[in-house]
């Protein structure tokens, strides 16, 4: 469950000014979102977050799912979740990918996507290119950096499963739930 803090604060009444509404997440949503999907033993990925917070700002938009995949040169992904987009609101979303590359195994676990400069959802419902490297023993985790035209995304993923190895494709987000990768 999500708590808007903003619109949980107390009106001042001597003081009330109209302000545009946050069009941003900020660090403490984004880390409670986090530890939502991730559990709150993820002081790691905290620091993660924090990291990529301060180098990138804060997005406008996150995806919270999980996914699955797996690989023997050949690679394939399938994911679904909710897009939390700061202005347009909530909607389900889903995504495929293919890759190739010196990849071999098996994966699934919570995704947790940070999500910049989506000023129109529709800008979503694209190709990504990705690059990738993956080692799972037991579990893991990994981050990635997508970027199309002035889309970035920045997948999070911690997971259980098999899987070792470099990759490149793409991931393709849609409305409805697919089951062709490409």
């Amino acid at each position: 469950m999500r708590v808007d803090y903003a619109a949980a604060q107390p009106l001042d009444a001597a003081n009330a000014v109209q302000t545009e509404p946050a069009t941003t997440y900020g660090k403490d949503d984004l880390i409670g979102a986090a530890e939502g999907v991730f559990g709150r033993g993820a002081e790691g990925l905290a620091r993660l977050i924090e990291d990529i917070l301060e180098e990138q700002g804060e997005p406008n938009a996150d995806i919270v799912g999980r996914e699955g995949g797996g690989a023997f040169v050949f690679g394939v992904r399938y994911g679904s979740g909710t897009l939390f987009h700061k202005i347009e609101g909530n909607m389900p979303v889903y995504w495929t990918g293919p890759s190739i590359g010196l990849d071999a195994g098996a994966n699934a676990g919570n995704t947790f996507v940070l999500v910049y400069n989506l000023h129109d959802t529709e800008e979503l419902y694209e190709h990504y290119p990705a690059g990738e490297g993956q080692a799972y023993l037991v579990g893991g985790f990994n981050a990635s950096y997508l970027r199309k035209g002035n889309t970035v995304l920045i997948p999070i993923r911690v997971g259980a499963g098999l899987r070792l190895g470099v990759n490149a494709g793409y991931m393709r987000f849609s409305r409805k739930q697919r089951w062709l990768p490409f």
